[in-house]
């Protein structure tokens, strides 16, 4: 593939070209009428957005799950597996080659095996051949370089998954994945580096380019943990919802803008925002932080571990969070499947599964106090 062509900030539209409120009312509709995106909207459906993390789900090689292992992350078999499910979206994280390619992988730095030694190289300073030239190959014959993931003790396993695939770029994931499904596009920096802004806006140009050039009808949300960017992917484009991602308080960084849900909240207002993707044990140790989100006219989205649980996803729907991005999208898709339609069917009668997961509001009140309490002490 050729490398892609630069271009300025004034080829990107205006702020001023497209009106707010048609532009940016984007979400899947798949399955659902979804929730509206959109923060000039004076409210929004009740519907409950779902998102495949890295498409089917996150690896974790350590994991006793075999679902944490069954099919590898971030790959068009991985998005096209997460595509037989109800999801209205699918997670991936993209960075920018050497030479300006956009290709979707979530870890920094490729880490391999050479001469019985393992290496790092950052994906940023690799150019595209070098790139896809890890793991599975597409060519018949080829053998490609084998990963390996860093495990958290700091020992290095082989990336092992029952169902492995290759690595991919932005613009294939556009060409090749069911087209109805909507594509939540993280934005990847270093969490430790300080980036200039004209890089910033090379990197964001560079992925503007693919997005405008191939997304044609499909959905799209841009996050990004990087304030910067967030703020300045608003600026270079109207189209397309940009959320910002937090941690929510449970990590600590020196650019105290990541350190919380309030801070997040600043980002987003004053940077135009559309809303807010926090760590759920964030939103579980502030539950009184989601009413002022809302307040604001922000959506609010989460990740983590407990989005895995039904309970806890079920417990989010109640507490008005609009969507949550999860790895077992099967068992979840099936929870989220079970709140919904039971409530809007007119015979008011609801499946067994909906009815093991019912709070009235008065345990619904006694869980949002205690639930702080326990992530906590977690």
């Amino acid at each position: 593939m050729a490398a892609l062509k630069v271009f300025h900030v004034s080829d990107v539209p205006n702020l001023d070209q497209v009106p707010e409120k048609a532009s940016l009312s984007l979400y899947s509709t798949r399955f659902s009428k979804g929730v509206e995106l959109n923060r000039a909207a004076s409210c929004r459906t009740p519907n409950f957005l779902l998102i495949g993390h890295r498409g089917h789900g996150m690896n974790i090689s350590q994991s006793s799950d075999s679902r944490m292992k069954a099919i590898k992350e971030n790959s068009l078999l991985s998005f096209n597996s997460a595509a037989k499910f109800p999801l209205d979206f699918i997670e991936f994280d993209v960075q920018v080659t050497k030479d300006d390619c956009p290709v979707i992988f979530h870890d920094d730095v490729i880490l391999s095996e050479e001469n019985g030694t393992i290496f790092e190289k950052r994906v940023t300073e690799l150019c595209l051949a070098e790139f896809l030239c890890y793991g599975p190959q597409k060519e018949a014959g080829k053998e490609g370089k084998c990963l390996y993931r860093k495990t958290k003790d700091g020992k290095y396993d082989k990336w092992n998954v029952e169902t492995d695939d290759s690595l991919c770029t932005l613009q294939e994931a556009f060409q090749k994945v069911e087209p109805s499904l909507g594509f939540n596009i993280e934005l990847k920096f270093d969490d430790y580096k300080v980036y200039q802004q004209d890089h910033l806006t090379h990197i964001l140009q560079v992925i503007l380019q693919v997005v405008f050039e191939f997304a044609r009808d499909r959905p799209i949300i841009f996050s990004t943990f990087q304030p910067d960017a967030a703020q300045l992917v608003r600026k270079l484009q109207n189209n397309y919802p940009v959320f910002f991602l937090t941690e929510g308080g449970t990590e600590t960084y020196y650019d105290v803008r990541r350190n919380s849900l309030e801070e997040a909240m600043k980002v987003c207002l004053e940077g135009g925002l559309q809303g807010i993707v926090s760590e759920i044990k964030g939103v579980f140790k502030d539950p009184g932080a989601v009413p002022k989100i809302k307040e604001s006219n922000l959506s609010l989205l989460t990740y983590g571990k407990l989005n895995n649980v039904p309970e806890a996803v079920y417990m989010q729907y109640l507490m008005g969070i609009d969507g949550v991005i999860v790895d077992f999208v099967e068992e979840i898709s099936r929870t989220v499947d079970s709140m919904i339609k039971p409530e809007e069917a007119a015979s008011g009668e609801e499946s067994e599964a909906n009815s093991k997961l019912r709070f009235s509001q008065k345990e619904l009140s006694f869980l949002l106090k205690l639930i702080p309490e326990l992530i906590q002490q977690h």
